[in-house]
């Protein structure tokens, strides 16, 4: 993790080590038939809409959600360095808007660590969404990439 990030209250961050080579792990956050197999929390479905990998590029998934409604996910890319970390702007509307998607590939081998860290405007906006269940979300959606890395 980056030294301004470790130290940087707004930022939330979240360190998975999956049985998985790095490259598998990266294709499984940048390609599309991968994205759907993982993305969300358990229990959503999702689809993607649009997926400009490189940088400047916009991406867009919709999530369906148990009971029919939709959450849609959207960001721009700005910084891609493969297989080695991903930089994006991110809007979860409603609940979580204009915030940046840092995603960093460790490879260890035949197993990857991952950083995630999410940079909010605030420390307390970054209070707010922890509050809101951060760390659960999140931690669903990586478990199931968990599970579909293991079947891969």
């Amino acid at each position: 993790m980056e030294k301004t990030q470790a130290n940087d209250p707004r930022v939330a961050t979240m360190v998975r080590t999956f049985n998985a080579p790095r490259q598998l792990v990266w294709d499984a956050w940048t390609e599309a038939e991968h994205l759907v197999n993982w993305w969300g929390p358990k229990g959503m479905n999702t689809k993607v809409e649009e997926l400009n990998f490189e940088e400047g590029g916009s991406w867009k998934y919709t999530m369906m959600m148990p009971d029919g409604n939709e959450f849609v996910t959207e960001g721009t890319f700005t910084e891609i360095k493969e297989p080695e970390k991903l930089v994006t702007s991110a809007d979860f509307k409603p609940m979580t808007v204009d915030v940046v998607l840092t995603v960093l590939f460790e490879d260890l081998g035949e197993q990857t660590k991952m950083t995630f860290s999410v940079t909010h405007k605030t420390e307390e906006y970054r209070q707010q969404q922890e509050e809101m269940g951060f760390r659960n979300g999140w931690g669903s959606t990586f478990d199931r990439l968990e599970v579909y890395l293991k079947e891969k």
